[in-house]
């Protein structure tokens, strides 16, 4: 292994009215993977959005299991996806 840690970011807007129902796709979806994440968070915003974010042991350009994109009547846009590279935790204090 590598050493790096690399965190997947998997953002979409649910359709109206259809909020709950994607966060609970990307839940059961996000438990599917084909191996665990190191960590995975689940979040939810305004205007019925849900963030995933993964993190993963490995490089930066690794081959790393993803959500799938929703059903098109679940979203109102196709998914946003991010991949960044820790760099680590220097802290709060002195940066």
């Amino acid at each position: 292994m590598s050493g790096t840690t690399v965190a997947l970011m998997w953002e979409a807007r649910a359709a109206a009215g259809r909020g709950a129902e994607l966060l609970e796709w990307a839940r059961a979806r996000s438990a599917e993977l084909a191996r665990e994440p190191l960590r995975r968070e689940l979040l939810r915003a305004p205007q019925d959005r849900v963030l995933v974010i993964t993190w993963w042991e490995g490089a930066y350009g690794d081959e790393l299991p993803e959500l799938p994109e929703p059903d098109a009547g679940l979203i109102t846009r196709p998914v946003h996806r991010w991949r960044f590279e820790s760099l680590g935790d220097s802290g709060a204090a002195g940066n």
